[in-house]
């Protein structure tokens, strides 16, 4: 496979009256053409960061990308000035954001907010741009899409709400979709129309996806491979089948067996201890190593280099370098 998009060492600073806040500290991963990238990690952890850089949306007075490099077709999207890089945001990356009531505007009808990118990307008339989006909104499933059209936003569900915001994101052909907690405001059976829309659309289009979510169920349904956070770095990767049966890092570890089982009745749930680590002052070592029960003394003092276990696996954790043993691979759950 292709990459089309390789994001290297990428260092993200916040400007805070407390202090420098390092929310990113050299991310490294790499998306391949055709295929889902799901990130997955705790909140705080750097993920809504790290594709709000690929997008170049961070606000500009607070947050600062120190070091680093994000490579799109070969070309770094970091060296772009802004008149450049507006370009590239929906005609080739687009992204989907978790509220879509607070992504569409209020004042604007839905008509007019699809038919602005076609007609600033494509150079359509205001007839062809209108008649574009009533055919995408009748592919991501709006029923009367031409009524529709000239309706607000507070007039449409929640579900509908999000199936706008991915036709909005899909309507120039990006080649990479974002999609960020695409379905946590919204009730199970519409997230699963939802999952199965974009999964119609990656198919027809052959988009690739980076999709950012809390659900695990959803990573196993839908991503390809797996990039897991923890403390504004990637602590492991690898494909789904790597990540969920063969995990190297006991962050991993943790948030596998934070997984609801069907088979449970009054069994506590488990749930990692502590805290994620402050980042106003990022620990030397594993940022993990307070929180982990198979810490070793380097874990708080030195910082792990990621190891690699097959073409497709990466963790860094001092435990897998020094072979030690791991008893948590007998507790971790089968099924997802």
């Amino acid at each position: 496979m292709n990459p089309i998009l390789k994001v290297k060492d990428l260092h993200v600073s916040f400007h805070t009256y407390a202090g420098e806040v390092k929310a990113l500290r050299g991310v490294n991963f790499e998306l391949n053409e055709g295929e889902t990238l799901a990130i997955v990690g705790e909140s705080g952890s750097g993920k809504s960061v790290t594709t709000r850089s690929i997008m170049r949306i961070l606000p500009p007075a607070k947050a600062r990308i120190t070091h680093g490099e994000i490579l799109f077709e070969g070309k770094n999207l970091l060296e772009l000035r802004e008149k450049e890089m507006q370009l590239y945001r929906g005609s080739k990356i687009s992204m989907v954001f978790q509220d879509p009531m607070s992504a569409l505007n209020p004042t604007m009808t839905i008509g007019k907010q699809l038919t602005e990118g076609i007609r600033k990307h494509l150079n359509y008339s205001k007839f062809e741009a209108k008649l574009r989006a009533i055919e995408q909104m009748k592919q991501v499933g709006i029923a009367n899409a031409e009524t529709r059209f000239n309706q607000y936003p507070h007039q449409f569900s929640g579900g509908m709400r999000q199936r706008i915001m991915i036709a909005m994101a899909l309507l120039c052909n990006p080649k990479i979709l974002i999609a960020d907690e695409p379905t946590t405001a919204l009730d199970v059976t519409v997230q699963a129309q939802i999952l199965d829309l974009m999964k119609k659309i990656q198919e027809r289009q052959k988009t690739s996806i980076i999709l950012i979510t809390h659900d695990l169920g959803v990573v196993a349904s839908m991503a390809d491979r797996v990039v897991v956070m923890y403390g504004g770095m990637v602590v492991e990767s690898g494909t789904v089948e790597e990540i969920f049966y063969e995990p190297k890092h006991p962050y991993t570890w943790g948030l596998l067996m934070s997984v609801p089982k069907l088979h449970m009745k009054k069994e506590k749930l488990y749930s990692i201890p502590g805290r994620p680590p402050d980042l106003l002052s990022p620990p030397s070592g594993c940022p993990f190593a307070p929180r982990c029960a198979y810490a070793l003394d380097i874990c708080g003092q030195k910082m792990p280099h990621p190891t690699k276990y097959s073409v497709t696996s990466m963790a860094a954790c001092w435990l897998q370098d020094v072979k030690a043993a791991h008893a948590p691979y007998e507790n971790l759950p089968k099924e997802v």
